[in-house]
């Protein structure tokens, strides 16, 4: 398969910039220009952001930068070897050979086998040695076809394979296996089960390794699992079916340092095996976060957010497909359609029309759909949050609490709470030490049985009531918002929405205006759908601006960029916030402040105008769930789009940074290519 790689993809002996950022573009531009792929800017763009994730530099000078996207057209390798090496994040120094690995997003396995046979053969020196001998672009190609293609499709066999484990000596040696996995699944999955398992033949450690990678997996042998003394997980992901290693002690880490202290894994596994406080793989095949080591250090407020992060994010599925129908329904059937849905519903069908029409009846039912679906509001928030404490045995008990929060009034200040109290009570009961018989009941009766005693017993004892109020109390206000106040409010939205483009800071602003939305409604309490608008509207300018700006000052953005501005309008009328970060990251001091300067006035415009609305995603594509609002959600993005992408110009104009590397660089570049 050496369509793979071809000269045309080699680069040898060239300087292609100080940063890992110029090598990779450059790398994008030139698989770009053999016709490997559409759109240089996105294939450098995916490649990035997998870099930003973690660093692809390994030990011995050299660099695996690779993703997945949808620019790349056929499976390619392109391959440097720098005059000056450059940092991608190795502990041992800078590489001076780098492999771009790009594959397109859905890649056979037969390909994705022979990507995987690179990334591992690129820990043997013998094949890095020749590779900084060689001597042309094509001797690069045929060394690398002969890896892709004569190298073993599994790790090199452990230690356990050897004739001498039958002796009295060998039945001494530990046993130990992994699971190595990343993000993509390609280059770093394969390296660190390599490195490991070279270690492991050095060390004298039988071993045996699973690769949970993009080429598929075979599993390891249970008898392998049951008779090893220790595991290592070596991963960025989660370990598929983690139960089947259930007991035994493990080692943690992210995958990179699988490739880069192997033996060290492998040697704290060997002490974990003796040690009775040594960490194990709960009996619950979940992965509980309580016992993974990052989780070990963090915070209660870290734990906490982490927490309501990931409720939110599997509760709005459930608010946007139920506020879109409900938008629909009001659409179809009018205002009046909340009196008379359940009427029609249960007295007509589609050969049964009521009097209304056919229009009314499809309104009735997609509002019926869609009140039903935001009824999972608070116990789907509630629910995930608990699963985020203590993984699935915890959904159970916190869906249940925040249907006591719903029943009792509580809305989702409840939902929050009884989620909180139930992923914790689920964890601590499930960290009990139990009889072997018992722990396969755990997961499934105790652990959710006495979880939802005991969050949703609180909650109709002794909290249910106090948070109604408090419910109630907030509604009251946020209904009785008006001038300065509701501006103010809108302000400090739009700046969330705006600072960091996506992260931390934007989740909060935006899941509290999710959070509320079940509570909203057109007459009784449109404050919290004037909320989700001024949220939504706010989130969109960043990236609309910075499009903006490209068309207005085009010369003061590079080519990249301009590039990603034509993109950058779909994305912010989308309500997309991400289209905004590719500026962001190059220009941050200046990007981001115009940025919020525009969303913050575009948030506080938002409730001056008495927007709302009634989905939670989608940006001007779900006009029809704002009533007859939708005008003024456009004026005020407009102005806080321009205001945002003129005070850019203004800031790159007369607040100028240290120009980047010329471009000059690039014409010897080519040259080098060339040759």
């Amino acid at each position: 398969m050496s369509d793979l790689i071809t000269p045309g993809l080699v680069a040898l002996d060239v300087h292609l910039g100080a940063t890992a950022h110029d090598v990779i573009t450059h790398l994008a531009n030139q698989i770009t220009a053999q016709g490997r792929a559409t759109d240089a800017a996105e294939l450098a763009e995916h490649a990035l952001a997998r870099e930003a994730k973690t660093a692809t530099g390994v030990p011995g000078g050299i660099a695996i930068p690779h993703c997945r996207s949808a620019a790349v057209t056929a499976p390619t390798l392109a391959m440097a070897r720098l005059a000056d090496p450059v940092d991608f994040g190795a502990k041992d120094g800078p590489a001076d050979l780098v492999f771009f690995i790009a594959a397109p997003e859905g890649a056979d396995k037969d390909h994705l086998k022979l990507l995987s046979r690179l990334a591992r053969a690129l820990v043997k020196k013998s094949f890095t040695a020749a590779l900084r001998e060689a001597q042309s672009n094509q001797e690069i190609v045929d060394l690398v076809s002969d890896v892709i293609s004569d190298a073993p499709a599994a790790p090199a066999p452990a230690p356990a394979d050897e004739p001498a484990a039958a002796g009295p000596a060998a039945t001494q040696r530990p046993k130990v296996v992994a699971v190595t996995a990343c993000p993509t699944g390609i280059a770093h999955t394969y390296m660190a089960a390599d490195a490991l398992a070279q270690a492991a033949q050095e060390l004298g450690i039988d071993f045996a390794v699973e690769t949970q990678g993009s080429s598929g997996s075979t599993p390891l042998d249970p008898a392998l699992i049951r008779d090893a003394d220790a595991v290592i997980f070596a991963v960025d992901v989660d370990v598929r079916d983690r139960g089947r290693f259930a007991g035994k002690p493990v080692i943690q880490v992210p995958v990179k340092r699988g490739v880069d202290e192997p033996a060290k894994l492998l040697t704290d596994a060997v002490a974990a095996s003796t040690d009775p406080q040594a960490r194990r793989v709960p009996a619950a095949s979940a992965q509980e976060s309580a016992d993974t080591a990052e989780s070990k250090k963090e915070s209660f407020g870290g734990g906490l957010k982490r927490a309501l992060l990931t409720g939110v994010s599997y509760m709005i599925p459930f608010v946007a497909g139920g506020g879109l129908l409900i938008a629909l329904g009001f659409l179809l059937g009018g205002y009046a359609i909340t009196d008379v849905a359940d009427a029609y519903l249960g007295e007509n069908t589609l050969w049964n029309l009521p009097d209304a029409g056919l229009a009314a009846y499809l309104g009735a039912a997609a509002f019926k759909i869609g009140s039903l679906s935001m009824g999972f509001l608070v116990p789907a928030l509630a629910g995930y949050i608990a699963y985020a404490y203590a993984d699935r045995p915890g959904i159970a008990p916190g869906f249940t609490a925040g249907a006591v929060a719903g029943f009792m009034g509580a809305g989702f200040i409840g939902g929050i709470v009884g989620g909180v109290i139930a992923g914790l009570a689920c964890r601590w009961i499930n960290s009990w030490p139990v009889p072997r018989w018992l722990r396969g009941l755990m997961p499934v009766v105790i652990v959710p049985l006495l979880g939802s005693i005991i969050a949703s017993g609180l909650m109709f004892l002794v909290l249910g009531g106090p948070i109604a109020r408090l419910t109630v109390a907030l509604n009251d206000w946020l209904s009785g918002m008006s001038g300065v106040a509701a501006a103010g409010l809108g302000l400090i939205l739009g700046l969330m929405m705006a600072v960091d483009l996506g992260g931390p800071v934007n989740k909060v602003a935006y899941s509290f205006a999710v959070a509320g939305l079940g509570a909203g409604s057109l007459v009784e309490n449109p404050a919290p759908l004037m909320i989700m608008a001024a949220v939504m509207a706010a989130g969109m300018v960043p990236p609309l601006a910075m499009a903006l700006a490209t068309v207005i000052a085009p010369k003061l953005f590079s080519g990249a960029e301009r590039e990603n501005g034509k993109a950058a309008w779909l994305l912010g009328a989308a309500f997309i916030s991400e289209g905004a970060i590719p500026f962001a990251a190059a220009d941050p001091l200046r990007v981001i402040p115009a940025s919020m300067v525009g969303a913050g006035v575009t948030g506080s415009l938002i409730m001056v105008f008495n927007v709302v609305s009634q989905a939670p995603h989608g940006g001007i594509f779900v006009f029809f769930a704002m009533n007859n609002t939708w005008p003024f959600f456009l004026l005020a993005t407009v102005i806080g789009t321009v205001i945002s992408a003129l005070l850019v110009i203004v800031l790159k104009k007369f607040v100028r940074k240290a120009p980047a590397a010329p471009a000059q660089p690039a014409a010897a570049q080519s040259a080098g290519v060339a040759a």
